[in-house]
């Protein structure tokens, strides 16, 4: 329907089931500025650095970000196992902190809609399994890189910024994308 040959099609399913040999992913972490000198992380998996290394700082460039050397940010982000559960009307917001902090969580932040767990990394799996055997509900539960500090950007510069955030994820090799935004809701969604 859009003209894609049927070998494109076969060659990537055969490459993502792990048919085709030859085929050595890496783990790759870049950092960069974006606009007005929000922080971004960029995690990626690839099989050929020097493609992904060129369309990610293109699309850094092309947005008003540059890529920086290795550490230029990511020291201002802490690495949190983030478990966000579903608020149930018949558990209390008080309930469900006891249940996290009985499980060993370093902290509860309590939302509109959910509540959102931190945890130190070695201490994840045991929290959440603690808490999803006590039936609670998770919109997600993973290992993140947290800001220590957000930003707020307006106009032009959150214009851009959410620009170079979709073309950054839309990217094949981009796994997750970090930041230190502070983002209106309804831009999140």
């Amino acid at each position: 329907a859009v003209n894609m040959p049927n070998d494109n099609i076969k060659r990537c399913i055969a490459k993502a089931s792990g048919e085709l040999s030859g085929a050595n992913y890496e783990e790759l972490t870049y950092e960069g500025y974006g606009p007005a000198g929000s922080a971004i992380i960029i995690k990626t998996l690839t099989d050929n650095k020097n493609r992904t290394v060129d369309y990610v700082r293109t699309a850094m460039r092309k947005y008003g970000g540059s890529l920086g050397n290795s550490g230029c940010v990511s020291f201002t982000f802490s690495t949190l196992g983030v478990i966000v559960i579903e608020r149930n009307p018949s558990l209390s917001e008080d309930e469900v902190m006891e249940m996290a902090l009985d499980a060993g969580a370093d902290d509860f932040i309590a939302e509109d809609d959910a509540f959102v767990v931190h945890t130190e990394v070695s201490a994840f799996s045991a929290v959440r399994k603690y808490l999803e055997e006590k039936g609670l509900n998770f919109f997600s539960a993973q290992v993140e890189m947290v800001p220590q500090q957000k930003i707020t950007l307006t106009g032009e510069d959150l214009a851009k910024f959410n620009r170079l955030i979709d073309a950054l994820e839309d990217l094949d090799d981009v796994q997750n994308v970090y930041h230190n935004v502070d983002l209106p809701e309804e831009d999140e969604e």
